[in-house]
């Protein structure tokens, strides 16, 4: 398969409309079905079903959109540091959430920088579910998950701290009184739904919650009486005085991650993993 054609499947793939995914990678309409069909025939099977009313993934299709976009990826991310490399620039870009793993980053930069053959690192802080994506495509070389909430699946991965979680609620709350609440106590808390945050490809959940975007923006509906949340025990650090903790001891447990493409062949990552694991 060229990449040209995986990239006129995945724009029909996921608009599930010809019509709008030729306007998207700006070109006519029937050269691109005419790709289409000669993609199904090179692999013998059909990825879409259309009617003259709706166009539908088939279960081949399925796969291959989840392959298409890796491959795609994984093209986009050789470009990226392909360019990078000629620059002649040494260097490394670590991505990580805003907001989150604060004082791990501190002691962790200032480590490396302490090592002999350190290099610049470049810190990108990214909202919301984007740590991967940017992993992903070359923009950065080695990221900070969070796992149950972000995937390390087709990355290498060394655990680095693990936590429990606490509700965040307005201060005065009545439940603020307690010393632990359970998940049940606040999922269902009248009047202070549970946010509802981004996902990988930036739409939300259809829910009762308020839509979110970083930790700020929650923090402020908590204090005005919006919303509750079950965040990292670490979150404690950065929130307002109009704010109060109670652990959940039933919570997910949060484990950091330092995370890296599997092929990555550099001296100075490896050398900036071996110090996030000796911290």
């Amino acid at each position: 398969m060229e990449t040209r054609e995986l990239r006129y499947f995945v724009a029909v793939a996921e608009e599930l409309h010809f019509g709008r995914a030729a306007q998207r990678l700006g070109i006519a309409q029937p050269p691109l079905s005419r790709a289409i069909r000669q993609l199904e025939r090179r692999l013998g099977v059909l990825l879409l079903t259309r009617t003259s009313r709706a166009v539908a993934l088939t279960e081949a299709g399925s796969v291959l959109l989840r392959e298409g976009r890796a491959a795609l990826d994984a093209v986009e991310a050789a470009e990226r540091r392909t360019r990078r490399a000629a620059t002649g620039r040494p260097g490394l870009v670590l991505v990580t959430k805003a907001g989150a793993v604060g004082e791990l980053l501190a002691k962790l930069l200032d480590a490396y920088a302490a090592e002999p053959d350190s290099v610049a690192v470049e810190v990108i802080l990214c909202g919301i579910a984007e740590q991967e994506r940017l992993l992903r495509d070359g923009r950065a070389d080695v990221a900070l998950l969070h796992l149950p909430y972000d995937s390390t699946t087709g990355f290498d991965a060394e655990e680095l701290h693990a936590e429990g979680q606490v509700a965040v609620l307005p201060a005065g709350h009545p439940f603020t009184n307690r010393t632990e609440l359970r998940m049940a106590d606040v999922t269902d808390l009248p009047g202070l739904p549970q946010p509802r945050w981004p996902r990988q490809d930036g739409t939300y959940a259809d829910g009762p919650g308020p839509e979110v975007r970083d930790l700020a923006q929650l923090c402020q509906l908590i204090a005005l009486g919006r919303a509750s949340a079950i965040l990292p025990e670490s979150c404690r650090a950065q929130l307002r005085h109009d704010l109060a903790v109670v652990p959940v001891p039933d919570a997910p447990t949060v484990t950091t991650v330092i995370a890296w493409p599997p092929h990555s062949r550099s001296l100075a990552l490896a050398s900036l993993i071996r110090t996030a694991t000796r911290l």
